[in-house]
């Protein structure tokens, strides 16, 4: 979708009055708000391989502001401390604190680890993928909860070494 069709988009929901709008078209997925503090926000499927849109590609109505973002992976930011190891997700799915649901944990904060233990479950794609930790130490802080969704390389879990 180029600048052009976006533009052209945007006037038609500015004329027929409508406040939501989601399209998907291939690799690309555009949703549209209008009112107060509304976004466009653009969206690639797969990892970008083009340039993201600029806000002076569209120029929105004064009665409607929209604006237009690049959307990022939704990964916090993580501060790594000094003498901090953080585990990372090396794919992408579904975390699971334990083997099954009404088993205990794998760790807790609090938890001395060793390289090559278990720490939790990611499910990708109906497979279970146990995630070892690469570090031996204490686990200091868990920073995902039960059945959330991850990212690859989005932190899990830090530990003191």
């Amino acid at each position: 979708m180029n600048a052009k069709e976006l533009k052209e988009l945007i006037e038609l929901l500015v004329e027929k009055d409508i406040s939501e709008f989601e399209l998907e078209r291939g690799d690309v997925k555009v949703r549209l708000k209008r009112g107060l503090q509304a976004t466009v926000t653009v969206a690639p499927a797969v990892p970008p391989a083009a340039a993201p849109l600029t806000a002076s590609a569209v120029a929105p109505s004064a009665s409607a502001p929209l604006a237009i973002a690049a959307t990022e992976p939704a990964v916090p930011a993580v501060v790594e401390e000094a003498g901090l190891h953080v585990v990372r997700s090396p794919i992408v799915g579904t975390f699971y604190e334990s083997g099954s649901p009404g088993t205990p944990p794998f760790v807790h904060p609090g938890d001395v680890v060793q390289s090559g233990q278990v720490l939790c479950i990611i499910e990708a794609m109906k497979l279970m993928n146990e995630i070892e930790s690469d570090a031996g130490g204490t686990i200091v802080k868990r920073y995902v909860e039960n059945a959330q969704p991850v990212e690859y390389g989005q932190p899990l879990f830090a530990i003191r070494k």
